[in-house]
């Protein structure tokens, strides 16, 4: 089909966090005397902050949890110091699209202002989604149909791109078509018409680019 928009996910879809995030997660608990299993924080990707303190809380009620956020914030802030390298593709895919494209983020709008900025990357994007935008975060659809709204353009002629389950849930439930590239956590390919490796890879499979 010919695609009328494209709506991206931001972390671990077109900048490479989630590592960097879940590597300041395992020092932050390692602050607080807890020795974190790895697959207890990929849980965590591609949901929101609130969302994702909730099942932290749950999972360890005796902590100092507001010690805890301390850490864990400060430890995305050294290593976000660090750069914020693109993932594969990205700048030769941007470059390629003719559609419009957004962004529908499970960030904060500080949190993805701040990203685009280090990276450069806001100046490709008509409108930037975030968690702060809608009043359900991923997996419901709304950011994407807050994202397909704003482009002016019907969900079912956009094409999401998403690296989570959550994240490809929500684009999926949006009637979007959804190419996941995964990033950490492999994909079940349940809400995918499309699971590729790279960005420009589900690009052209999908007929985006040739």
């Amino acid at each position: 089909m010919a695609f009328e928009a494209v709506v991206f996910d931001l972390d671990g879809t077109l900048i490479d966090t989630e590592s960097r995030t879940q590597a300041a997660g395992i020092e932050a608990f390692a602050e607080c005397g807890i020795d974190v299993d790895p697959l207890f924080l990929q849980s965590l990707i591609g949901k929101d902050d609130r969302t994702g303190a909730g099942i932290v809380q749950a999972r360890f009620p005796d902590m100092d949890f507001a010690a805890f956020a301390i850490a864990w914030g400060a430890a995305v802030h050294r290593h976000h110091a660090r750069g914020l390298p693109l993932k594969t593709g990205v700048m030769d895919l941007l470059g390629a699209i003719r559609q419009p494209v957004a962004i529908a983020t499970s960030s904060t709008r500080a949190q993805a202002d701040l990203k685009l900025g280090l990276t450069g990357l806001g100046r490709h994007f008509r409108h930037v989604v975030t968690v702060d935008d809608v009043a359900r975060a991923k997996p419901a659809p709304d950011p994407f149909l807050l994202a397909a709204r704003l482009l002016g353009v019907d969900p079912q002629r956009c094409l999401a791109f998403e690296d989570s389950e959550p994240g490809a849930e929500a684009a999926f439930a949006a009637g979007m078509t959804v190419v996941q590239v995964p990033d950490i956590v492999p994909a079940s390919g349940r809400f995918a018409h499309l699971v590729a490796p790279d960005l420009m890879a589900g690009a052209r499979a999908i007929g985006l680019v040739t």
